[in-house]
């Protein structure tokens, strides 16, 4: 397989359009080796040019492309939405160490509608929670610095997260970072034009937003790595 990305065929955007209406497998099981070609081939290639950039900046968060790539199937246990596939190909890079949405990470996802770049901690747990809360508590103000950062919101937009109506319980509404303790999600993302899945200069504008925002995935880690929390990449 040639591992080099030159853009998804634009039969990619083609078939997610065709999923979206016909979501169901008696549609999906006779175009799944198309599936493999035109959306799960490329995105792995995807991947590994972004790992190549990754390298320079984000050493640690560098990610075998198989187990980058989200399953395409959905899982619908808990869902009232029964359809089996998801309408777009996603792929997360998560810090060596750390376990996958425990922890902070980069993301990106391709549709026919949008190109997300994420990046952040989206649903911790409890104590991955409480951990990054008394990190922030007592570096609120290299946190505010991080996410204030010109070149980061240029890129990426504000800092968003779901949040509490009131500071959490353990913590004081006078604490100098209690507008930050509030916060359960925190994140940064925003939304490309999809037509730019169809060519190179996708690499540039995913690795530049990860570069972007590196400080600040590695700043939400750094309580969940214990002794092994230090910078161990170049921040700039």
């Amino acid at each position: 397989m040639n591992t080099a990305f030159s853009g998804f065929p634009p039969e990619a955007l083609r078939f997610l359009r065709g999923l979206r209406k016909h979501n169901n497998r008696e549609w999906f099981l006779p175009r799944k080796e198309l599936f493999l070609q035109v959306l799960r081939a490329p995105m792995e290639q995807l991947v590994t040019a972004v790992n190549g950039k990754m390298i320079r900046f984000a050493p640690a968060y560098v990610t075998d492309p198989p187990k980058a790539v989200y399953r395409f199937y959905r899982d619908t246990r808990f869902s009232a939405d029964k359809t089996p596939y998801k309408d777009h190909i996603a792929a997360i890079f998560v810090r060596r160490g750390l376990t996958k949405h425990q922890s902070a990470g980069f993301y990106f996802s391709i549709s026919d509608r949008e190109i997300e770049v994420a990046a952040g901690l989206y649903m911790p747990g409890p104590d991955p929670l409480r951990l990054v809360r008394h990190h922030l508590r007592d570096n609120h103000v290299e946190f505010r610095s991080l996410i204030a950062a010109r070149r980061l919101r240029k890129l990426m937009g504000e800092f968003q997260g779901d949040r509490l109506s009131r500071v959490p319980r353990g913590f004081h509404s006078q604490d100098a970072a209690a507008d930050l303790l509030v916060y359960k999600q925190f994140l940064f993302f925003t939304l490309l034009d999809p037509a730019l899945a169809l060519g190179p200069s996708l690499v540039g504008e995913i690795v530049s937003r990860f570069q972007a925002v590196a400080p600040f995935v590695e700043f939400l880690n750094r309580p969940l790595m214990g002794q092994r929390g230090r910078r161990d990449f170049p921040l700039s």
